[in-house]
């Protein structure tokens, strides 16, 4: 779980209400409130390009793209998190303004303290959500991105690691994108 100093316990619609009112973000995770801390400049870099990139190729299309201030609430956990982005083409999201509920794609960019939370159980909590298609990981100190996508036939998510040389390739939303496009000007 992401680093606190403090730890609180909540109702979800207590949670909601809370953190309207807070400058900080917090996750909320069965009935924990933690908050989150800042990133590093590798880690927001690579948000940030990645970003420019997506909103160029989803630009005049159904879906919505995210950034880092955007809730995912996963209410089959009784979950709220803060991905780095989420890109969304259901209607229903439109119609609420802090959270969204049905994205297909979230991407997280991996720090030390995170790394194995977003690997571990928030992947297992993401899973729940029906309409998700690819859930990527990026590490932001190497070439290395985990791409995890919903196999329709079979009902499995399935690894596509990429590294250096490789095209990421996101299947949800018909992306394709040189791995070290991801990374300029970040330092490795």
């Amino acid at each position: 779980m992401p680093s606190a100093t403090e730890t609180l316990h909540f109702s979800p619609e207590a949670y909601l209400e809370w953190e309207k009112g807070n400058e900080t973000k917090h996750e909320y995770f069965n009935g924990e409130v933690l908050a989150l801390a800042g990133a590093k400049d590798a880690h927001v870099t690579v948000s940030g390009n990645l970003l420019a990139l997506l909103h160029g190729h989803l630009r005049g299309g159904p879906c919505r793209i995210y950034m880092a201030d955007m809730k995912v609430s996963v209410e089959r956990a009784n979950a709220f998190f803060y991905p780095d982005i989420l890109v969304t083409c259901d209607e229903r999201d439109r119609e609420t303004g802090y959270l969204k509920r049905f994205p297909s794609l979230v991407i997280e960019v991996l720090s030390e303290s995170t790394a194995a939370f977003d690997r571990g159980n928030k992947f297992s909590t993401y899973r729940k959500l029906d309409t998700l298609r690819e859930y990527l990981l990026i590490d932001p100190d190497s070439l290395n991105v985990d791409c995890f996508r919903l196999d329709e036939t079979s009902g499995h998510w399935v690894l596509y690691p990429f590294a250096a040389g490789d095209a990421v390739e996101l299947a949800s939303i018909g992306f394709s994108t040189p791995i070290e496009s991801l990374y300029e000007n970040v330092q490795l």
